[in-house]
Parts: structure tokens; C-alpha cells; sequence
């Protein structure tokens, strides 16, 4: 993600020679990628990195929010102790992540904390349905993260949640993850102003 830029050209030749197999799995995977909303193929004209759709950006937002509002909740009533030491174990290495300014390891950091939320409320079917309308929004987070560096906020918000659930705070929990995934909103005009081609208008 964010490896090529979005509006960036690209060739099945291309790829086949750079990873050494042959045009079919290339071909395969150039559908597939298509389907997830990806790439955009034009017959005789060529394929090339989809623009970032914000109305699929603003769904997707939307769905995981409900749901992860309601997950929180599930977790501040019961949470195995194991995953509470697994979201612990997280944030620090999210601090270390910081201070690398690591934005991609930053990026697999925070979406291993969501997923532990889920896990241990026995909730990662959910997790999976939400995985199938990410991709556009998870484009704009990566790229917040790249572009800005400044990830206090996003750890104190998770610490703050961690917190929560320990001590079965589930009306602040709720209210912490309101927050959190409203961030990607004001997110979206700042990056529409400073990387206007990468987004479809």
C-alpha cells in the first residue's frame, strides 16, 4: 500500500518480468485487484492504481464504526486477560514504532489492536466483513500516517481504550471509539488539499 501511488501506470509485462513468473497469476491477480477497487483496467488502453474514492472511504468508515462502537462494549462486559496483555504488549510497540517514525509498521500495529478487540470477544467473523469494505479507507489512513508523523493522538486514544475495558468503562469506551474513527473525516480534507490527484473527484 501506497508502494505505487495512486493514478500510477502499471503493466502485466512489467510485473511478471520484476517478480520473475508469467503473465497468467499476474493477469489473475490484475482481476482480483480490480475487483477490490484497486486498479482500474481500460481494454486496449492499459491498467493503472485507482484514484482514492472518498464515498467508499466515507461507507466503509461508517460500517466500522457501528461495529466497532458495539465491540467495545462486548469488551468492557467481558475480556479475557490474555488479549487485554496483547493489547498492551501493542501499544508498545507502537511506541516504538513512534519513534522510528515507522508509518507502515505503525499501520499493521493499529489494525493487529482492532483485531485483538475483536478476538477476544470471540467477534472475528465481524472483523471479516468489515476487512471486505476497508481497502479504500485503510488507503487514506496509511497515507495520514505517512504524511504525518505526529501519532500521539492515535496511541492515547488506544491507550485510553485499554484502559476502558479494564476497568469496564463501556459508556467511555464507546465515546473513545467515536472519536477514533472520526479522525479519519477530518483526515480526508486535509489530504484531498495536500495530494488533490491521488483522490477520484
Amino acid at each position: 500500500m501506497l508502494d505505487l501511488l495512486p493514478g500510477t501506470g502499471i503493466s502485466e509485462k512489467e510485473i511478471s518480468v520484476q517478480f520473475g513468473v508469467s503473465r497468467t497469476p499476474v493477469r489473475e491477480s490484475f482481476v482480483q485487484l480490480s475487483q477490490e477497487g484497486l486498479l482500474d483496467i481500460y481494454p486496449q488502453r492499459g491498467t493503472v492504481v485507482s484514484l482514492i474514492d472518498l464515498e467508499r472511504v466515507e461507507e466503509a468508515r461508517f460500517i466500522r464504526e457501528q461495529l466497532e462502537r458495539a465491540v467495545i462494549m462486548l469488551a468492557c462486559e467481558s475480556f479475557p486477560q490474555e488479549s487485554l496483555q496483547l493489547l498492551r504488549s501493542n501499544l508498545a510497540y507502537q511506541q516504538v514504532s513512534m519513534r522510528e517514525k515507522d508509518f507502515k509498521k505503525m499501520f499493521e500495529l493499529d489494525e493487529a489492536f482492532h483485531r485483538t478487540i475483536f478476538e477476544g470477544c470471540k467477534k472475528l467473523n465481524t472483523w471479516a466483513v468489515i476487512q471486505q469494505v476497508n481497502v479504500h479507507l485503510n488507503r487514506t489512513r496509511m497515507l495520514r500516517l505517512a504524511a504525518d508523523h505526529r501519532w500521539d493522538e492515535l496511541y492515547e486514544q488506544h491507550q485510553h481504550m485499554v484502559e476502558a475495558i479494564e476497568g469496564h468503562e463501556s459508556g467511555k469506551a464507546e465515546q473513545l471509539m467515536n472519536t477514533h474513527l472520526h479522525l479519519t473525516i477530518a483526515d480526508q480534507t486535509v489530504l484531498k488539499e495536500k495530494f488533490p490527484t491521488y483522490f477520484k473527484e
